[in-house]
């Protein structure tokens, strides 16, 4: 059984940091694109980072180029999502997604997600 599980979600204040991490198990994903989404109450699911490939190609919400940094562990099945410069609108519920192919919101695989709260 496949699943993601994410962690290092919390409560921090604006311009502060935090990690997100996510444990894949149930398969290998070395071969699948793995990335970041998140959701704020009331908006929709939004893409935020994505990393795959042989060469580990990230990709970039341009509303957080520059401030955040997604990185990967191929032998711990693990993605990381390094978060600084954190902004209110930041806050969201942060969801891992796992994908053979191009992520979006209708990808294979997903975690339960982690709440990141950003205070002003």
């Amino acid at each position: 059984q496949v699943q993601l599980v994410e962690s290092g979600g919390g409560l921090v204040q604006a311009g502060g940091s935090l990690r997100l991490s996510c444990a894949a198990s149930g398969r290998t994903f070395s071969s699948y694109r793995m990335g970041w989404f998140r959701q704020a109450p009331g908006k929709e699911r939004e893409f935020v980072a994505a990393i795959g490939g042989s060469l580990g190609t990230t990709a970039y919400a341009d509303s957080v180029k520059g401030r955040f940094t997604i990185s990967r562990e191929l032998a711990k099945n693990t993605v990381g999502l390094q978060m600084s410069g954190l902004k209110p609108e930041d806050t969201a519920v942060y969801y891992c997604a796992a994908d053979k192919s191009r992520l979006t919101v209708r990808s294979e695989y997903w975690g339960q997600g982690t709440q990141v709260t950003v205070s002003s």
